[in-house]
C-alpha cells in the first residue's frame, strides 16, 4: 500500500503557528500508515483515505447444456414438424375459406397458447433462432396482404379492437409463454396506411417481421422474368422507404407460385432473401431436417370447417398433437439441437450442436 506523505494543512488549534505537539505525537506512533493514525489521534486533519478497489464483478456462469436425459425427459424433437399458419383477413362474415372470424381467430390463438406454442417470426425459423423453454413447440404466425383488418391504428395509436393483431396481443398479455409476434407479408399501401409508413413502423418496433408480398400481388409464374425482378424489387423497395434501416429477408409468394426460374424468388438483382413462403398445405420442416428447403416452406391455411378443412389448420394441429405427431419440441437450450435416435440425420448445418438420444 503506497503511503501518502503527511502535509502541514493549517495552524494548530492548540497554539497558533507550533508545530511541537504534532511532532510529539507522531515520534510516539511512528510513521508511515501509524502516522496517519496518530495525526487523527492527535486532532490534526488527516489525509484522504485512498477509496478501496471497486469489487471484481463475478465470472459469467458457464451456460446450462442440455444432457441427453433432460432432452428426454422433455421429450426434446428438434427435428419435428412445424405449423406455418396462414392468415388473410378477419371479418364477421367471412367470404371465403381464407378469412376467419375474430371469435374463430380468438379459439385458435386460444388453442396454441394451451398446447404450449410459442410463435416465433419466419426470419427466427430460417436463421434457427428458436429459443424456447423447454417441452414448447414453434408456430408461425403469418398474414397476408396487408389488410386492414389485420392491422390498423387508432388516432390515439394502438392497435384497433377486434383486428388481428389487437387479437394477438390480448390472448398474449393473458399467457406469458405465448409471444406476441408475427410475419406480416405486405403489397402496396398496407393496412389502410395514410402514406407515412407508421403501420409498419408501428410493427417492426413492436417485434413484427414485415415481409414482401410483391408491390401488386404478382403471379411470378406468369410474369417474365423482368417482370417478377421488378414486382419483387418495387415491394422490398416500398417497406425499406417505410422503414428506413429496415430490411426485409423473407418473402411470401402471392398465390404459392414460384416464378418460372425459381431461384429468382429467393435472389435476384438488388435482392436476397433467406427465406421464400409457400401458400400450403402441410406442417413445415424443422429447419435443422435434412429435407428443410429454405425456398419452398410450406404453410397451412388456418381453417376448422368447410371445403378443403382436411388442409386447414384445425386438422393439422389435431394431427400434430398425436403420439405419431412428429412435432417439433424444444429441449430449452438454444445452443443444442436435441432429438430421438429413429429421426435419423440432421442436417450438415446443424450437425455440431446435434444430440440424439
Amino acid at each position: 500500500m503506497r503511503t501518502h506523505p503527511t502535509r502541514w494543512l493549517g495552524p494548530h488549534p492548540l497554539r497558533a503557528g507550533s508545530t511541537l505537539p504534532r511532532m510529539r505525537c507522531l515520534f510516539r506512533f511512528g510513521t508511515g500508515f501509524t502516522a496517519f493514525l496518530a495525526l487523527a489521534a492527535c486532532g490534526g486533519p488527516a489525509p484522504v483515505a485512498p477509496a478501496p478497489a471497486p469489487p471484481r464483478p463475478a465470472p459469467a456462469a458457464a451456460p446450462v447444456r442440455v444432457t441427453a436425459a433432460a432432452a428426454r425427459e422433455v421429450g426434446a424433437d428438434e427435428l419435428g414438424r412445424v405449423p406455418v399458419l396462414m392468415y388473410h383477413r378477419i371479418g364477421a362474415q367471412p367470404r371465403s375459406v381464407y378469412d376467419r372470424t375474430p371469435a374463430d381467430f380468438t379459439a385458435e390463438l386460444e388453442r396454441l397458447a394451451a398446447e404450449d406454442y410459442v410463435p416465433v417470426t419466419t426470419a427466427d425459423l430460417v436463421a434457427r433462432r428458436l429459443d424456447l423453454p423447454a417441452g414448447a413447440h414453434p408456430v408461425v404466425l403469418t398474414f397476408d396482404d396487408g389488410d386492414p383488418s389485420v392491422f390498423s391504428l387508432t388516432p390515439q395509436g394502438q392497435p384497433a379492437a377486434g383486428t388481428a393483431i389487437r387479437i394477438l396481443l390480448d390472448v398474449a398479455a393473458a399467457h406469458p409463454r405465448f409471444r406476441p409476434v408475427a410475419s406480416l407479408y405486405v403489397n402496396e399501401h398496407p393496412f389502410a396506411d395514410p402514406g407515412d409508413g407508421r403501420t409498419l413502423r408501428w410493427l417492426t418496433e413492436h417485434g413484427f417481421e414485415i415481409g414482401n408480398h410483391t408491390r401488386r400481388h404478382t403471379n411470378l409464374h406468369k410474369a417474365t422474368e423482368s417482370e417478377t425482378i421488378a414486382a419483387i424489387t418495387e415491394g422490398d423497395a416500398e417497406i425499406r422507404k417505410a422503414v428506413p434501416g429496415y430490411q426485409p429477408t423473407t418473402l411470401a409468394l402471392p398465390f404459392g407460385m414460384h416464378p418460372r426460374r425459381e431461384e429468382l424468388a429467393q435472389r435476384g438483382p438488388g435482392y436476397s432473401y433467406a427465406g421464400v413462403l409457400l401458400v400450403g398445405a402441410g406442417p413445415a420442416p424443422s429447419p435443422c431436417a435434412a429435407n428443410f428447403d429454405a425456398s419452398a416452406i410450406p404453410r397451412i391455411r388456418s381453417q376448422s370447417q368447410g371445403r378443403e378443412a382436411e388442409y386447414g389448420s384445425t386438422h393439422w394441429l389435431d394431427e400434430l398433437a398425436s403420439p405419431t405427431g412428429h412435432r417439433y419440441t424444444s429441449d430449452g437450450d438454444p445452443s443444442t439441437v436435441s432429438y430421438p435416435r429413429s429421426e435419423g440425420a440432421v442436417a450438415p448445418a446443424c450437425a455440431s450442436v446435434g444430440l440424439a438420444y
